[in-house]
């Protein structure tokens, strides 16, 4: 329930902080163009992403001949959950990971690279799948969907207001405005990154519960956790490090300050969290 309510917090602030912005760098003319914009482009990317997201990694669709226990274990999955059942595919590539990805649950896709179904066993990986149904049920496509448009829309209006304080008033007073609206434009994709990013880490935990609590297996989930962080650090992925959210682990190498704008909470916090779960079950 908290990060329900989380992410309608950080949502509302992203929302605050274009109504802000927009209001007073350039009214409400300069916000709504660039609200357009952003939202034609990532309602865009909303029903075709997933679709590049495949091509991009080289995805195949995983048949049941060659990948039964995928099958398996999705299809009880999603009894349990009550979801229809997701495609599947397999990126070829030895970093071991998984997302799901897709518009809505009818058009939902659950992808496996090779590595982790050769590195997981079943509990684990059963614990790992129902984490990515979770993500499904959740609708969290939508949920960062919405939370990048919101990041987007800031983005457009501080690009606008660098280009109106570079090119603005050339007197003293004029200066000063455009040196305030140099530091609002420099300021403020800053902060909607930091919240866009909370609110992923945030849906990140909610998967982590409720995969957790339809397998009534917590252990398993944390073991896989430990067992990708450290997969993942030997033979980190090679892509485009702005598809990190969509996967259970970072699969990108990350040095120095990007552990601040990680997209995924600290593993350690994760498997702390699902061991108190498992107590619960328990009991």
């Amino acid at each position: 329930m908290w990060n329900q309510i989380k992410t309608a917090l950080l949502l509302g602030a992203l929302s605050g902080l274009i109504i802000a912005t927009g209001k007073l760098l350039f009214g409400m003319q300069g916000l709504t163009l660039a609200a357009i914009l952003a939202i034609a482009l990532n309602f865009g990317m909303y029903f075709f992403s997933h679709k590049l997201v495949l091509k991009m990694y080289k995805a195949m669709p995983a048949t049941r001949k060659e990948h039964p226990q995928m099958h398996k274990i999705i299809e009880e999955l999603s009894k349990e959950i009550k979801l229809p059942k997701p495609k599947l595919y397999i990126i070829p590539t030895s970093t071991p990971n998984a997302f799901a990805t897709g518009p809505n649950p009818k058009k939902a896709v659950v992808a496996c690279t090779q590595g982790i179904l050769s590195m997981l066993d079943e509990r684990e990986l059963r614990g790992v799948l129902a984490h990515e149904m979770s993500h499904i049920k959740n609708r969290d496509m939508l949920v960062t969907t919405i939370a990048a448009t919101m990041s987007a829309i800031i983005s457009y209006i501080a690009q606008m207001a660098q280009f109106a304080a570079i090119f603005g008033g050339r007197d003293e007073g004029g200066a000063m405005r455009a040196f305030s609206t140099l530091a609002i434009a420099i300021t403020t994709p800053i902060i909607a990154a930091i919240l866009q990013l909370a609110i992923s880490r945030s849906r990140e935990y909610l998967a982590d519960e409720r995969g957790a609590k339809t397998t009534k297996d917590a252990k398993a989930l944390a073991s896989a956790l430990l067992k990708l962080e450290r997969g993942c650090k030997q033979t980190p992925l090679q892509g485009n490090s702005a598809t990190s959210s969509l996967f259970i682990i970072n699969p990108f190498k990350t040095q120095g300050l990007q552990g601040l704008f990680s997209t995924h909470p600290p593993t350690s916090k994760r498997v702390e969290r699902l061991e108190r779960i498992q107590q619960k079950i328990q009991h």
